[in-house]
């Protein structure tokens, strides 16, 4: 692992982190969504749901109906209780390492409004699924030829 961290690549890969959270807490906001801390200067963000009038629980599971994994978290001075929150976590390094960048971010972030909008939405969900499942699939785990000498 240390090996790998001192490698060109693995540096690439980190910054290309950092301008993907930077991009999805960029149009998070542009949906109206709170980023906690104005922003990001690193792999994560917590959001805040409460502009949204969804609980971070509630957004949790929706997005993982559709396929997006993001954990609900406490925000500062949050109403509500530790099993519910106001809001949710999103860390990039998954992602990134898979090679999605900034427009594919972007989709991500469309894709999360969609789903804050209409959490309960059964035909809502099942596009937003469509759409996140078309998008990953651009970016395979194990690209083909990946293990090959």
């Amino acid at each position: 692992s240390f090996k790998y961290a001192a490698t060109d690549e693995f540096k690439a890969i980190m910054k290309q982190v950092v301008a993907n959270a930077k991009c999805l807490a960029n149009e998070l906001e542009n949906y109206g969504f709170r980023i906690v801390s104005g922003g990001t200067d690193n792999h994560l963000l917590v959001a805040d749901l409460r502009n949204k009038k969804i609980t971070g629980k509630d957004f949790q599971n929706a997005l993982d109906a559709v396929g997006i994994t993001v954990n609900k978290n406490m925000i500062p001075f949050d109403p509500e209780k530790p099993f519910v929150t106001s809001g949710v976590r999103i860390g990039l390094t998954a992602v990134t390492q898979r090679g999605l960048k900034e427009p594919e971010i972007k989709e991500i972030a469309a894709i999360m409004n969609a789903v804050a909008d209409a959490p309960n939405d059964e035909e809502n969900l099942a596009a937003c699924k469509a759409k996140a499942q078309a998008l990953i699939a651009r970016f395979p785990l194990y690209p083909e030829g990946a293990f090959e000498d």
